[in-house]
């Protein structure tokens, strides 16, 4: 079991907050996002999964990504003397419902606007560019089986998960088919874990979504899309398997 993140007392006036984390390698990599949201930044930049990855150590997810664990943490201090930014809310400590209404408004929104926006941009950049770049097939191959995956996830989500969390913490009794509500959630996890293997195929095809010399605006916008959907579902799971379902495990075997 990981070392919980410690608080210590801030004392340097040039850093934001009065109080700063105590980072350790210890500690769970997502426990450290949920804490500190900003470095969110940091592990995308240097490609280390803290979403589906989010129970291992710091340290582990850095030996696995290949980055030196002291440049990582050095990163991650120096976030702290930086003021927050408008997106880096601390949602730890946030009723349940309203952490659900930031997904659904925020995440879901994004994931089905982007997935339609860039349905017909793939197939245009394939049909146009396919014939000197082979490795787009296999591109639109893998987008469309994420697409596939992803719209029903929401749905399943929206309809069956969320409103039985929201039952459970307003003190009624769920309704449910499953019994418990770590059975949803265990498929939501394993579609997840699914879903970030498609993500990394994708990045290791597009080599890390960088668009060829030849490309056109069409094929550089596409590939930019591709990223910012990785980046958003990442952030989308990190909040779902690291806080949301923890918590609403913790708070069902509370009320019974």
């Amino acid at each position: 079991m990981s070392e919980p993140i410690s608080r210590e007392t801030q004392t340097d006036p040039n850093r934001a907050g009065n109080a700063a984390l105590a980072l350790d390698p210890r500690i769970r990599i997502g426990d450290l996002v949920l804490e500190l949201p900003a470095a969110v930044r940091v592990f995308e930049a240097l490609g280390i999964d803290y979403c589906c990855g989010g129970q291992r150590s710091l340290a582990a997810a850095c030996t696995e990504a290949g980055q030196d664990l002291q440049e990582v943490l050095a990163q991650l201090d120096g976030l702290q003397a930086k003021a927050p930014e408008p997106g880096d809310r601390r949602w730890a400590d946030a009723p349940l419902g309203e952490l659900i209404d930031h997904i659904e408004a925020t995440h879901h929104a994004f994931t089905r606007s982007e997935l339609g926006r860039m349905a017909p941009l793939m197939e245009k950049v394939l049909r146009v560019h396919g014939e000197h770049h082979p490795e787009l097939a296999d591109v639109a191959e893998l987008f469309e089986a994420l697409a596939g995956e992803l719209v029903p996830h929401l749905e399943k989500e929206e309809r069956i998960l969320f409103p039985f969390v929201r039952a459970l913490e307003s003190g009624q009794a769920p309704s449910g088919c499953f019994g418990t509500v770590q059975s949803p959630i265990r498929v939501m996890m394993s579609e997840h874990d699914h879903a970030g293997e498609i993500l990394r195929e994708l990045r290791s095809l597009t080599g890390g979504y960088a668009p060829p010399a030849d490309a056109c605006g069409s094929f550089r916008s596409l590939y930019l899309g591709l990223a910012s959907l990785e980046e958003d579902l990442h952030r989308h799971i990190h909040l779902e398997n690291n806080l949301l379902f923890p918590r609403a495990i913790a708070l069902e075997q509370a009320r019974r």
